[in-house]
């Protein structure tokens, strides 16, 4: 089985992988953050480094779906191929950041991938205003995220709402974290798992 979370920089994703694999035993697949050799040059310069930032991200979550389904464990993916190709590559392209030649090329290259694999059985999608993403974002202090501009985050954050209301692959599961606190709440987490729990036993 394999489950993804999806959300904006800052939503909690990483965070709610890691306690949601714990508590059901799932494997959990994280984004290469630490070793992404384009990420910290991306935020320096956004129109000379965007398409590589984006060609590395589509390779590796490719690879990853591809390990997930040969694997046959059930997964817990941080993140999802879509949200590169619908959210973050338009986005830079519409910003003038990514030339619409890179833009073409890159679309036509997940056109391809998708074409080859499977969409995961639940997507969890994780809401949150600008506040709260610039809240958690200042809370883990990754230097090289001190330059995301609030209307960067707003720009994503309308292309997340446009792109998960028109979801329609398979299963989807939307939370709004900006009153939940799974982090450091019990209750607050238990609250997502018995979500979880509802939709899991309406995919068997």
């Amino acid at each position: 089985m394999h489950i993804a979370i999806a959300g904006n920089i800052g939503s909690g994703k990483t965070t709610l992988t890691s306690l949601l694999a714990k508590h059901f035993k799932w494997e959990p697949n994280f984004e290469s953050v630490d070793d992404n050799p384009y990420l910290h040059s991306f935020y320096e310069d956004m129109r000379r480094w965007s398409f590589n930032l984006q060609i590395y991200f589509l390779n590796s979550r490719f690879r990853q779906i591809v390990t997930i389904r040969e694997s046959g464990q059930n997964v817990i993916q941080d993140r999802t191929i879509y949200e590169d190709a619908f959210i973050f590559a338009p986005n830079l392209h519409e910003m003038n950041l990514m030339t619409s030649r890179d833009f073409d090329n890159y679309r036509s290259l997940f056109e391809l991938m998708v074409s080859f694999i499977q969409p995961p059985d639940i997507l969890i999608y994780l809401r949150a205003t600008v506040p709260t993403l610039v809240s958690q974002i200042q809370k883990r202090g990754r230097e090289y995220e001190e330059s995301i501009r609030l209307d960067y985050l707003k720009s994503l954050n309308e292309r997340y709402e446009k792109w998960i209301n028109e979801y329609t692959d398979g299963k989807k599961l939307i939370v709004n974290v900006d009153n939940l606190n799974f982090a450091d709440k019990p209750e607050d987490l238990g609250v997502i798992i018995d979500k979880i729990n509802a939709e899991l036993h309406g995919l068997f």
